[in-house]
Parts: structure tokens; C-alpha cells; sequence
């Protein structure tokens, strides 16, 4: 505070689950300096010279009315009141032009006809006034609320004073898109100045004092802009400056030679609900919250799709978030899932993608290229065959990363493979490839200068492919040169009968697979090397009966 004056000018966001129909503002103007000032100032001197003094009271009184002075008034969301102004304007039915115009050459002639003018200085800007689009910036440039610092209007506010007018103006004639240049790859800032603005769907309303002196009510030039309230429809209500609620007043200096000085009052007296109706609204939205969830839990359902008896679905949300460490720019991937033996996939299941091609940026001395590419893979697992050996194995996702330059070349910059984590939730891993390189300077000057490179004829090879049947998978002589990284983002679900029945059982089991008729890794481990054992014990028995008899 300064002076005894409210400085705070800064709009207030209020929330309500009312309608903003029911707002009301009770505003009150009252003017501090000029004739009134000094007239009371005389008649307290009279007052107490009154019994030795020959001052006449009728020569300092001033003789105005009660609307000169000060003003009071209730005002409703989106309540039109006149202006002086309007009130001349709008008398002429030749002025009007739109039929709001005409609707307020009705209402002005009826307000004469009836003498019942609410008020004399304030008035109001609607939003479907003519004036409420442009009125913030020219009212906040010649319009001196007392504040701290001198400020003007920013560039938001000088874009979002003609946003409307604008918007309409370069809408087509068919209200459609323009199918040409979608994006502007080079704005001017020209373009920047006029099509960065965000556009809220706001309504908005002035409330407008005339600060003219009596007997010069009507002016353009007095009009001063004294509260702006914006609301978006959904509870949000927005209010320049803020309520007084108890507070110092406002000062407003009026433009002009006397430069004289408004007090600025205003409170919401919009009617409070009583507390009946309170619990019955409260009550009421209970009711509506929980029909609205009967209705989605009706559309829903209360049973999952089950897979059948025995099977395992694994469902990957998966987010290929970035490639980083590679030799050249412009990077793409491509990846497909491999399934090993007694796992399946839908038929619409796409096992192959490609990401877009990205450029890098450099952050902490390496060159990051950003993908997040969603993917998403769906797999099922069939419970084995008694008497099948073996270890069962989860999906593998194999991947190459690419490049791609400004004449079309492409070069292989790494092979890597993910395999599909054992335990559901959310997984972040980081895969490092490496690529196949040829001996010699002629391999290196060809990946340079034409593009191209050593790749491998089975992406699969990175590690031991699944079609592999022998014992040793030999690698030596293969040359390779370590490249770059890839960041996954995944996020696992699996889902199963026997889960269900373990949480009934209460039976707590770790692995996946034993919940699918207690086969496990372990399990499997134990169960090869025991027949293992049971076979050599079988074969050495022979031997040993024909060592007894020798």
C-alpha cells in the first residue's frame, strides 16, 4: 500500500463450480479532488466559524448532483448498461446497422420512456460489443491506475487485443485448412508477430467509468476502463484488478488539465447458496458421478479377457527414446521381433518397424539423436508338451541403426538385440551395438565417399540365432568394431489364468513359468540333469555287473 491506496493491479483467477450467470459485482466510484474536495473542505472552516464568521455557504456548496461526484452500482455477468454516449448514439435508429444495434435502439428508447437509467458514469463493454476486442490496449495506454512501476502493455497482450479479428480474417472462404505449406520451415517475423498467439475461447466484459466533468458526460476521450472480467465456460474467472475485500481503494487519475483523482471500490456480492440447497447440489453431483460410473463400468464390463487355460500373454508398450556414440547424422532404426519356439503372435501383429529418420543434437559432448518411437508388441506363450527337454526362451528384439545423408546414402551404423524382460513393469535398458568391418583402407573409403558397408546377411547373428542346431557356434575371425547406444523405454504386462488362481491359493511363486504348471527355468534345469544322472547310471550298471563277473 501507498499512501493509503491499493497498488495492486494484478489480475486474480478465481475457480467455482457455479454458473458465471450468477455473478454479481457491486462497483463504486467516488471522485477525492476538484470542487467536491474543496467545497467540504470550506463548509468544515464555516462550520466551526459559523458564529463570528461572514462566509456565505451558497457561494462554496457545490451544486451538483449525485451522479457527479460519485456513482454506485450492481452489475451482472455480461449486464449491458449505456454509456452517455451510447445513450445519444443508439437514439437514431439510422445508426444502427447490426441487429444488436437495433436491439439496443429498443432497450435505449425504452430506458428514456421510463426514466429508469441505473447509472450515469458507469456503463458496461459486453462481449458482443463492437468496442470489447480492441478496448484493453487502448484503455491500458491512457489509463493511469496507480502502480509501482510503469508499465506497458507486452507483445501477448497487443497480439491477443485483435486475436478474433484476425483469425477470422484469415479463415478460407470454405472454413477449411489450407493444404499447402502446413509447415513454415523459415518464419519471417512477420509470421512469428501474427500467428504464435495462443487463442483461449474467453469471454470477456468491461466495466467502464465516464470520468468526464458534469455537464460533459459522453466523451470518448473520459471513458476510463476500471474492471475486466474474462472467464473460459468451465469455472475459470478471471479478474483485473482483483476484489477489494476490505482493502485500500483503488486511485484512478483521470486524463486531462485537472488531472483529477477516483477513488475505485468493487466486492462480489453475488447471492450465497444456502446450506440446503448446497447439500442438495452436492448430492445431486454424487448422484450424476456415480450413474457416470455405472455407465462406463456397463460399457467395460467387470471381466477381462482371459487367455485360455495354460497360455501366457505378454503384452510391450515399448519406446525406442534414443540412439547416441554413432559416426554419422540423419539416423534411423529398424527392428523386428523374433519368437522362439512355443510362442505365437496375432495374425494383425506387424513383427517389423522403422523408425522416422532423426537428426542429433549434442549434449554433454555426444551427439544424441531422439526418436521416442512408440511401439507395441503382443506375444502368447504355450504351456510345453510333457516330455519336451529344454529351456524355454523369451522373445528377442533385434535392431539395426541406420544413416542416412543428403545423397541418398545410407550406411549400417550397429546391430544390437533386446530380449523381453522376465518381469512386468516398467524397464528402462540401454543396448550397445557394434558392426562388422573389413580389413584395409579400401572398405573405409568406400563407407566414406559412396556409402555402404559390411552388413550381415542374418541380423539374428548378434547373438546365437534361433535357428542355430549345433553345439559350437565358432565366431573367430570376425571382425568388429564397437559403435553406439540405444535407450529403450519399456513397459511390461503379463497376464494369466494361473496368476488368478495363485492369488486365490494365496501360493507365492517368483517366475512366470511357474505359474504355468510349475515348469520353471530352474525346474527345467533340474528335471534335464536328473534324467541325465538317471541315464548314466543306467548305462554304468551294465559295466559294472560284467567287471563282478570277470
Amino acid at each position: 500500500m501507498a499512501d493509503g491506496w491499493n497498488t495492486d493491479t494484478g489480475e486474480a483467477v478465481y475457480r467455482s463450480q457455479d454458473v458465471v450467470k450468477n455473478l454479481k459485482i457491486k462497483v463504486r466510484i467516488e471522485r477525492v479532488t476538484s470542487t467536491a474536495a474543496l467545497s467540504q473542505h470550506f463548509q468544515q472552516q464555516v462550520l466551526s466559524q459559523q458564529e463570528g464568521g461572514d462566509i456565505e455557504l451558497k457561494t462554496l456548496s457545490s451544486p451538483a448532483q449525485k451522479g457527479d461526484n460519485e456513482d454506485e452500482v450492481v452489475v451482472g455477468w455480461q449486464e449491458k448498461i449505456f454509456s452517455q454516449y451510447e445513450m445519444e448514439l443508439f437514439q437514431t435508429e439510422a445508426v444502427c446497422q447490426t441487429p444488436l444495434d437495433r436491439q439496443y435502439h429498443k432497450e435505449v428508447k425504452a430506458l428514456i420512456k421510463a426514466k429508469s437509467r441505473r447509472s450515469r458514469r458507469i456503463f458496461t463493454y459486453t462481449d458482443h460489443d463492437r468496442y470489447t476486442n480492441c478496448l484493453p490496449l487502448h484503455q491500458l495506454e491512457h489509463t493511469d491506475l496507480l502502480t509501482t512501476t510503469k508499465t506497458g502493455p507486452t507483445f501477448l497482450a497487443e497480439r491477443m487485443a485483435t486475436v478474433k479479428n484476425r483469425r477470422q480474417e484469415r479463415r478460407t472462404m470454405d472454413s477449411s485448412i489450407p493444404k499447402t505449406r502446413i509447415i513454415n520451415w523459415e518464419p519471417t517475423e512477420e509470421f512469428v508477430r501474427t500467428s504464435r498467439v495462443v487463442n483461449n475461447a474467453m469471454q470477456t466484459m468491461h466495466i467502464m467509468g465516464d470520468l468526464g466533468p458534469p455537464g460533459r458526460l459522453g466523451q470518448k476521450e473520459n471513458e476510463c476502463l476500471l474492471i475486466t472480467i474474462k472467464t473460459d465456460g468451465h469455472g475459470t474467472i478471471v479478474v483485473k484488478p482483483d476484489f477489494n475485500k476490505g482493502r485500500e481503494p483503488y486511485r484512478i487519475v483521470a486524463e486531462g488539465e485537472n488531472r483529477e483523482i477516483w477513488r475505485l471500490t468493487f466486492e462480489n456480492v453475488s447471492k450465497s447458496m444456502k446450506p440446503e440447497e448446497k447439500n442438495k447440489e452436492q448430492n445431486m453431483y454424487k448422484d450424476l458421478y456415480v450413474r457416470h460410473k455405472e455407465f462406463l463400468s456397463g460399457l467395460v464390463g467387470q471381466d477381462f479377457e482371459m487367455p485360455p487355460a495354460g497360455t501366457l500373454r505378454y503384452l510391450m508398450n515399448g519406446e525406442i527414446v534414443s540412439a547416441q556414440g554413432f559416426e554419422y547424422d540423419n539416423l534411423y532404426i529398424h527392428f523386428f521381433l523374433e519368437l522362439p519356439n512355443n510362442w505365437s503372435s496375432l495374425p494383425s501383429q506387424s513383427l517389423s518397424e522403422v523408425t522416422q529418420t532423426c537428426r542429433t543434437k549434442s549434449l554433454e559432448k555426444e551427439d544424441v539423436a531422439f526418436f521416442s518411437y512408440p511401439f507395441t508388441f503382443e506375444a502368447l506363450y504355450m504351456k510345453q508338451k510333457d516330455g519336451e527337454e529344454g529351456i524355454p526362451q523369451w522373445p528377442v528384439i533385434y535392431f539395426k541403426v541406420l544413416s542416412l545423408d543428403f545423397w541418398q546414402r545410407y550406411r549400417t551404423e550397429g546391430y544390437g538385440y533386446l530380449l523381453f524382460p522376465a518381469t512386468p513393469g516398467k524397464h528402462t535398458m540401454t543396448c550397445h551395438t557394434w558392426r562388422p568391418v573389413q580389413t584395409g583402407t579400401v572398405s573405409a573409403m568406400k563407407r566414406f565417399f559412396i556409402g555402404g558397408s559390411a552388413e550381415l546377411e542374418d541380423d539374428s547373428y548378434v547373438r546365437t540365432p534361433g535357428t542355430f542346431k549345433g553345439d559350437r557356434l565358432s565366431r573367430f575371425g570376425f571382425c568388429t568394431v564397437t559403435t553406439g547406444s540405444v535407450t529403450f523405454n519399456l513397459h511390461c504386462i503379463q497376464q494369466a489364468r494361473a496368476f488368478v488362481d495363485a492369488a486365490v491359493l494365496k501360493r507365492r511363486r517368483q517366475k512366470v513359468f511357474e505359474h504355468l504348471g510349475g515348469f520353471s527355468q530352474q525346474g527345467a534345469v533340474c528335471n534335464i540333469l536328473g534324467k541325465k544322472k538317471q541315464k548314466i547310471h543306467l548305462t554304468s550298471k551294465p559295466l559294472c555287473t560284467e567287471i563282478l563277473e570277470v
